[in-house]
């Protein structure tokens, strides 16, 4: 019997690899090779109409010293921070909400799509509107509900502005994260749950220690995809603000989008390299620091 499956194993290999081999060439050329030629621009000053320079690590030393892209760094990791968060609390309560059979839990759950179906550049566009200082929903309210006596300027100050970017994201990507939660959730066995509650556990001591061990390779998968696109956040904002008042909501992603509309590619390639190492020590951190591997073995 050992000598049958010897035999027959390195057949296996190949066709293993044949399955991924289409994957394999989409990593390879949609992902690895951009990746490598922006390390190589990056090395480079690249500058429109002047010739091209091998730098070295210039335009990374210029990073250093570059307040306006420490500015951006912050604003983009609080970014994650408030909005992931909080994404995952209201996902986490909206799933166990649909996952519940409740009275037209089908029509709900379309419902629930809706924000995440819209393009980005058009929720961006409405909670533009709707944010407005002359004419926005949301000065109406506040005056009409005596908050305020006079219109708020949310996306002329810092502050408000960025309130309202993390709004309109988490309108936004909520959704997603609801649906990946919901599908982790129901596969959940429910004979879990009516043996805990024939043993009269609460609502909470079943959500501890039955939905949230069952459900952590999935809420890791669901952060480690929101956190990754929230690094990289650029269309909502550059809709939204602009990366103003005065830089104060510049992302990383917009921030390297200027230099390369500005000409400056070896510099505005910096800056994306850093945006992809941002997000790849991010995700090492989710595989690594939460128990994932454990979990799905």
């Amino acid at each position: 019997m050992k000598e049958s499956k010897d035999r027959y194993l390195p057949n296996e290999i190949r066709d293993a690899y044949l399955f991924i081999l289409p994957m394999l060439l989409f990593a390879v050329v949609f992902i690895l090779l951009p990746v490598l030629g922006t390390l190589v621009t990056s090395l480079f000053r690249e500058v429109t109409f002047l010739p091209s320079r091998f730098s070295g690590l210039d335009n990374y030393l210029r990073l250093t010293t570059d307040r306006h892209f420490w500015q951006s760094v912050r604003f983009t990791l609080l970014f994650v921070g408030v909005s992931v968060a909080a994404e995952l609390f209201l996902g986490v309560i909206l799933a166990l909400i649909l996952n519940e059979s409740i009275p037209g839990r089908g029509f709900v759950r379309v419902a629930v799509l809706v924000p995440w179906a819209i393009p980005i550049a058009v929720s961006a566009r409405m909670w533009e509107l709707i944010f407005n200082f002359d004419y926005g929903v949301v000065n109406f309210l506040v005056q009409q509900l005596g908050l305020a006596g006079a219109p708020l300027n949310w996306l002329g100050s810092a502050t408000g502005a960025f309130c309202a970017i993390v709004i309109s994201d988490v309108w936004k990507t909520t959704p997603f994260m609801t649906i990946i939660l919901l599908a982790g959730l129901a596969a959940i066995p429910q004979d879990l749950y009516k043996q805990a509650m024939v043993d009269g556990t609460t609502f909470l001591q079943r959500f501890f220690y039955i939905t949230l061990p069952l459900l952590r390779p999935v809420l890791v998968v669901a952060l480690l995809f929101r956190t990754i696109d929230a690094v990289r956040i650029f269309d909502l904002i550059y809709v939204l603000t602009g990366g103003g008042p005065g830089g104060g909501t510049t992302s990383l992603s917009l921030y390297a989008f200027k230099y390369y509309t500005s000409g400056d590619f070896g510099y505005g390639s910096a800056i994306s390299l850093i945006v992809f190492l941002i997000a790849g020590l991010l995700a090492v951190f989710y595989v690594r620091f939460t128990g994932f591997r454990e979990a799905v073995k």
